[in-house]
């Protein structure tokens, strides 16, 4: 099954070749994006890396392993060699299945910092290990590797600190071998040092990668944007040259009507015009598409600049969220009409002072104020045939889900106030038809709509 994006390229394709009258070719095989990294890829390779690392270091432990057995009690060295080497092998399965890998890491770090612990207690014959260190420092930096892995980087960095520095206290004693303070201290060092150094390297891999991973999923978002956005072209191009040959010939047609029979075709003919000219006003482009609402209010108060007068631009923060792709036109539009209005009704000259308010709405989403301190006007004085208040805007914002507040008189100014998304005051002795029709509802002197 083809992803949205490729349907839309695919459309986009098929579209283009009818248009020049061809057959449209078969599909190719989508090809899947190669990634030259991304982040299951790094935690893949560096568990494995890690895994191999721990079994090469593991095996040259194998002979003071092996040394100092007759020095601690038996069965605790089984059992230590058993859990820590048993635990390094799973870690490799685990790199190369992709199953249990931070688990089995988490299970390495913890087995070796417990051995470290008990060791004190299960060594017996001290003067054995004290001619070297205890095997388990030949596996420090497994374990610390294995912590970078498992765990996030502060959980790691503390097990960086905390596992060096127990074996540190392990080394002073008798049964670490009974070191100065000045050579575990070293030993302590050489740890967090080595394993800080693999630690900073997987974490600055995980950025890298993040970072990547990130940026491609940018560039495709934007990608499938713009595919979109042109077969939505593609198909409004198509539908405004069908609806205008529909009305061009309706009305050629309705010129040349002289007769009762061309007459009755010339009405035919206006009734399908009409019908295509709502099938277009109903058409979807992208209903799932959206729009940040922090982008839309920069395209509103960008919008002023296009006007022949100033406005003044009061932008507030509108917040994170995100409006439908058609709600943000409707609601943009009816802004534009709005200053257009308040520059063609409320008077010219450097007496009338025009602004435009962009802010959070109340419970979220956003709200709009256009307004100005010119002539003003009564609603019900405006002419019918003035469509760009009662359509424009009232109309386009309702159907897109918000409501429109007049608040306006004659030589008191205007200022129209857009919502997105409508806010209904609850009444249960109302229907919802009555909310919607009171949203609507028009009256001068600053009542709601």
């Amino acid at each position: 099954m083809l992803s949205k994006t490729e349907s839309c390229r695919v459309s986009t394709q098929m579209v283009e070749m009818a248009a020049k009258g061809a057959s449209p070719a078969p599909e190719a095989p989508a090809r899947q994006p190669h990634n030259p990294i991304s982040r299951p890829q790094i935690e893949t390779v560096v568990s494995r890396s890690v895994a191999i690392f721990g079994l090469v270091f593991g095996l040259q432990a194998v002979p003071a392993v092996l040394h100092q057995m007759p020095a601690a009690q038996t069965a605790w060295t089984i059992l230590f060699g058993v859990g820590i080497y048993g635990g390094i092998a799973a870690t490799l399965v685990a790199s190369f299945a992709k199953r249990w890998v931070r688990a089995m890491n988490a299970y390495v770090s913890f087995a070796y910092l417990v051995a470290l612990v008990v060791w004190p207690l299960v060594v017996i014959e001290p003067l054995v290990v004290a001619t070297e260190r205890p095997w388990l420092w030949l596996l420090c930096t497994v374990a610390t590797s294995t912590a970078a892995i498992a765990f996030s980087t502060w959980q790691a960095t503390v097990y960086l600190v905390v596992t060096p520095a127990v074996y540190g206290l392990v080394r002073v004693t008798p049964a670490g071998g009974g070191a100065t303070w000045q050579s575990a201290f070293f030993d302590i060092a050489y740890a967090v040092i080595l394993g800080g150094a693999v630690l900073i390297l997987i974490t600055l891999l995980r950025q890298a990668a993040a970072s990547v991973d990130y940026a491609q999923g940018t560039a495709l978002d934007r990608y499938a944007h713009a595919v979109r956005q042109h077969a939505t072209e593609v198909e409004r191009v198509q539908v405004d040259s069908i609806v205008h040959d529909s009305v061009l010939t309706t009305l050629l047609s309705a010129a040349r009507a002289f007769t009762p029979e061309a007459k009755d075709l010339a009405t035919r003919m206006a009734l399908s015009a009409m019908g295509h000219l709502r099938d277009a006003a109903a058409a979807s482009p992208d209903d799932s598409a959206t729009v940040a609402l922090a982008q839309l209010a920069r395209r509103i108060a960008d919008g002023t600049a296009t006007l022949s007068g100033p406005f003044e631009v009061r932008a507030r923060s509108v917040g994170s969220g995100s409006i439908p792709l058609q709600c943000a036109e409707a609601v943009y539009s009816a802004a534009m009409q709005a200053m257009v209005n308040s520059l063609q009704h409320a008077g010219t000259g450097d007496d009338v002072h025009r602004w435009l308010i962009v802010e959070r709405a109340e419970g979220g989403g956003i709200r709009i104020g256009v307004g100005d301190d010119g002539a003003g006007f009564a609603f019900n004085s405006v002419p019918s045939e003035r469509l760009g208040l009662r359509v424009s805007i009232i109309e386009r914002v309702t159907n897109a889900g918000g409501s429109v507040e007049v608040d306006a008189g004659i030589d008191r100014g205007a200022v129209i106030w857009i919502t997105w998304p409508r806010v209904l005051a609850p009444n249960p002795d109302s229907t919802a038809a009555d909310a919607v029709e009171s949203s609507t509802a028009l009256t001068s002197e600053g009542q709601s709509l």
